[in-house]
């Protein structure tokens, strides 16, 4: 997060309070100071949904609706929690519930989900609200309550830059970096290329789109012609059909799941079109190209930043070898080739190291600690891609690695790339 002087002093004061005793502030719903060894320091900070032996978490996910696809992510996470639970003594000592709620990705439904998990189900904090539009309906809410919603599920980069919401932060690169890394490679690689555009009508595609067109000015890339759908349309052939009419040779493909297998599928129909292919992370998903058939997508660029499971480099990675053994004990009927599953892994991981590290295990000191991470190793993230957080820098991971799909499944190519460094910083 990009702070000025002034919204730094404010994020500060808000978050971080200091070693001696903390003026006690109440919260109605089950407010309490923390106790034990931490008493002294941690006195009057909140631990709404918390004991010295038990942590309630809240997640809001599209279970139903046009990106139910991403209902594998808790599944994922379900189980790593059960497995630390079993076998480690769970977070910071304490055995985390998992609390799962369906907002279909319809924004209103987000919000009166949220407010059930805060007030009724009384959670420690919102663990992964997934997608942009649905964290945006939600933020206001949990801000004004001084609850956690930490590592959302979406990689809006407004996560990073708003200075007026302290208790939100992403954890996924965010959009517009991702953005820079396809204008890079195609500045490189097709220095000339005309580029066709399908993107999503909302923050989450305006938010990439955005990033890719002010990433290639001043380059002879240029955009030849654009389309936008909304996630209530039945098909985007309507749309594909307007941008094959183009002539580009690349195609930027800015999706959900749903929608970036049709994009997909109705690319490899139209035999007349062939362009490159880059297909956004948030749809890269093997789930996502295997119904189109990967004899169709061959080629196909996109990026990532943790371990595919169906990449065997990783065969004899200790922590995929974990992550499949665990997966097998503590959620048998899913599939842990499914990349979704292995996200929600390492985004639980993420929390874990984050938790552990708090100075005060409490509302406020998980917040102190998720925006002060120092180059934390999450060992299902891509080697070389680690945490890191500061008071200016409020994007956890903006490290990624090209991949191009090959044979059944995707191939890494060239270096991690960190955009801090590659790009410079992301303001407003």
């Amino acid at each position: 997060m990009r702070l000025t002087a002034i919204g730094r002093t404010a994020v500060t004061a808000t978050l971080v309070i200091a070693a001696a005793a903390c003026g006690g502030r109440g919260e109605s719903g089950g407010g309490q100071a923390t106790t034990g060894a931490a008493q002294g320091q941690c006195q009057g900070q909140q631990t709404t949904g918390s004991t010295d032996t038990t942590l309630k978490l809240g997640g809001i996910y599209p279970l139903s609706g046009p990106a139910s696809a991403y209902g594998d992510i808790p599944k994922g996470i379900k189980a790593y929690f059960d497995y630390v639970n079993a076998e480690k003594g769970g977070v910071a000592g304490r055995k985390v519930e998992f609390v799962v709620r369906d907002d279909g990705y319809q924004p209103p439904k987000a919000v009166e989900e949220a407010r059930r998990l805060v007030e009724q189900e009384q959670v420690f904090a919102l663990f992964q609200t997934l997608g942009t539009p649905s964290t945006t309906a939600t933020w206001d809410y949990t801000n004004q309550r001084k609850v956690p919603q930490v590592f959302v599920a979406t990689g809006a980069s407004q996560w990073g830059t708003d200075t007026e919401h302290p208790w939100t932060i992403g954890w996924q690169p965010n959009y517009v970096s991702e953005a820079r890394v396809y204008a890079q490679y195609l500045k490189t690689e097709k220095p000339d290329a005309k580029v066709a555009v399908l993107y999503q009508n909302d923050d989450f595609g305006e938010d990439l789109f955005g990033g890719f067109k002010r990433a290639i000015e001043g380059s002879k890339v240029t955009v030849v012609a654009e389309q936008s759908y909304e996630v209530t349309d039945p098909s985007v052939e309507p749309q594909m059909r307007n941008l094959a009419e183009s002539g580009a040779d690349v195609f930027l493909n800015i999706t959900t799941p749903r929608f970036g297998s049709q994009a997909l599928a109705a690319d490899a129909k139209n035999t007349k079109w062939n362009p490159l292919h880059i297909v956004n992370n948030v749809a890269a998903s093997v789930t996502v190209l295997k119904p189109v058939g990967f004899e169709n997508v061959q080629g196909v660029v996109s990026s990532s930043y943790y371990k595919d499971p169906n990449d065997p480099r990783w065969a004899d990675d200790a922590e995929m070898k974990l992550y499949k053994e665990k997966m097998a004990q503590y959620a048998p009927g899913a599939d842990p080739n499914i990349p979704y599953l292995t996200f929600g892994w390492a985004v639980a991981s993420s929390f874990h190291k984050a938790m552990e590290a708090a100075p005060c295990k409490t509302r406020e000191g998980l917040m102190e600690s998720v925006r002060n991470l120092r180059d934390v190793q999450v060992d299902m993230l891509l080697p070389g891609v680690t945490l890191q957080t500061s008071a200016d820098d409020a994007f956890p991971i903006e490290s990624m690695q090209l991949m191009e799909f090959k044979g059944e499944r995707w191939e890494l190519f060239g270096e991690v790339i960190d955009t801090r460094k590659e790009f410079g910083p992301l303001t407003n």
